[in-house]
C-alpha cells in the first residue's frame, strides 16, 4: 500500500511553506494566485488530497451542515436539497443528510448523532424542534435554522414562504372564478406550514363572508389525501372547488377525481395546489399551484445559516411571498390569463 502524500512533500515540491499549502485548501482563505497554481500542480502531480478531518479537529471547523428532513417523496425537497447542496458547497461546506419523519423521539436521535459528528450548524427541512433539542444544540453552540417550517421556539431561526398570504391569494382567485362550494384537504395540521395555509385560506373566504364547505387534514401523504378527495364528492353540497395543501397531494387528488370519481377538472371541479414542482407544468397535470420562491428560501437560508456560524446570535424569522401559477386546473376568473411559462419552482 502506498504511503499518504503529505502537505509537506506538496510544499517541498512546489517551493513554498507548509502553510501556504493549507490556505491553498482552505476554501475562503488568503492565498495569491501564483502561490495557488504552484501549489494545485505540486499536488496533482503527487496526487496529494487534503485531510478534512485533521483540518476539522485544528479549526475547529467541520464545515459540514447537518440536514434533517421528514420526507423525500415530495418532489419539492428533492429539489431543495439539491439547491441547498450546491450553494454550500460554493461556500465550502457539504451537507450531511438525515431522514427523521415527524417522529420526535426518531428527530432526537438524529440531532445526537449530528452533534457527534460535529457539524458547524444544523438545517431542519419540515421537521419541528422541540424546545429541549433547541436547548441542546444551543448548548453545544450549535445553530439551527429551520427551512420551510416555522417554529414555536423564538430562539431558532427561520425561512419559509408567506404561508398566510399564498392561502389567501388561492381563496382570492378561486372566488374571483364564481366557486361558491371550496373546500380544502389540508396540509398536516401538526405542521406550521399547514396550519398557515389553511388560515390564510379561511381569511380569504371570510373576506368575502364565505366558508370553506370542509377542510380536511391530508397529513402531505397521498393516500390520504385521495380518500378526502372521493369523500368530498359523494356529499350532497359537492365541491365546485378544492384547494389542496401542496402539489404532492394535489396530483393524487387530481388522478382520483379523474380516474376514480369520474369527474372532469376542472369543468366538474377546478383544483389548486401549493409549491410549483416540476410536475405541476406537465400537460397530464397543468396545475394552477401557489409557487414556493425556492431559490430566494435557498438563498436566504445559507445566508442566515452563515452568519450564524459566524456568530451572529439574533434569530431570523423570513417569510417570502411566492406567485399564483395560473394553469389550466382551475376555472379561469373572466378576464384572467394563464400564467407565462418560466421554469418551474422559482428558476430564473
Amino acid at each position: 500500500m502506498a504511503e499518504r502524500i503529505t502537505s509537506a512533500q506538496v510544499a517541498a515540491l512546489a517551493g513554498v511553506s507548509q502553510s501556504a499549502v493549507s490556505r491553498v485548501f482552505t476554501p475562503g482563505a488568503s492565498v495569491s494566485k501564483k502561490t495557488a497554481e504552484k501549489v494545485r500542480h505540486a499536488a496533482e502531480q503527487l496526487g496529494y488530497r487534503p485531510n478534512v478531518l485533521a483540518r476539522a479537529m485544528i479549526t475547529g471547523r467541520s464545515r459540514i451542515i447537518g440536514l434533517v428532513v421528514a420526507y423525500l417523496e415530495n418532489q419539492f425537497y428533492p429539489l431543495a436539497l439539491a439547491r441547498l447542496s450546491r450553494s454550500l458547497q460554493e461556500r465550502g461546506y457539504h451537507i450531511l443528510v438525515f431522514l427523521a419523519g415527524n417522529d420526535a423521539a426518531k428527530t432526537a436521535q438524529v440531532v445526537d448523532e449530528l452533534l457527534d459528528y460535529q457539524v458547524d450548524a444544523i438545517l431542519t427541512a419540515s421537521v419541528a424542534m422541540s424546545n429541549d433539542l433547541a436547548t441542546r444544540c444551543e448548548a453545544a453552540g450549535i445553530p439551527v435554522v429551520a427551512f420551510n417550517r416555522g417554529q414555536d421556539d423564538p430562539r431558532l431561526s427561520e425561512v419559509t414562504s408567506d404561508n398566510l398570504a399564498g392561502g389567501r391569494q388561492v381563496a382570492e382567485f378561486l372566488l374571483a372564478g364564481g366557486h361558491r362550494r371550496i373546500a380544502h384537504i389540508a396540509g398536516w395540521q401538526g405542521s406550521s406550514t399547514g396550519r398557515d395555509r389553511a388560515e390564510g385560506f379561511r381569511a380569504g373566504l371570510a373576506q368575502a363572508e364565505q366558508e370553506p364547505v370542509a377542510i380536511m387534514d391530508g397529513l402531505y401523504d397521498r393516500a390520504v389525501a385521495a380518500k378526502a378527495a372521493l369523500d368530498l364528492v359523494v356529499r350532497p353540497d359537492r365541491p365546485d372547488a378544492i384547494f389542496v395543501g401542496n402539489d404532492h397531494m394535489a396530483f393524487a387528488v387530481m388522478d382520483a377525481l379523474r380516474f376514480q370519481a369520474m369527474l372532469r377538472v376542472p369543468e366538474d371541479v377546478s383544483v389548486v395546489g401549493y409549491d410549483d414542482v416540476p410536475m405541476a407544468a406537465w400537460p397530464a397535470y397543468d396545475l394552477t399551484t401557489n409557487r414556493q420562491p425556492l431559490d430566494a428560501m435557498v438563498a436566504a437560508t445559507v445566508d442566515v445559516l452563515m452568519a450564524r456560524i459566524e456568530g451572529d446570535a439574533q434569530p431570523h424569522k423570513i417569510r417570502l411571498a411566492g406567485p399564483l401559477i395560473i394553469r389550466g386546473s382551475a376555472r379561469l376568473p373572466q378576464g384572467t390569463q394563464r400564467s407565462p411559462a418560466p421554469s418551474p419552482t422559482g428558476e430564473t
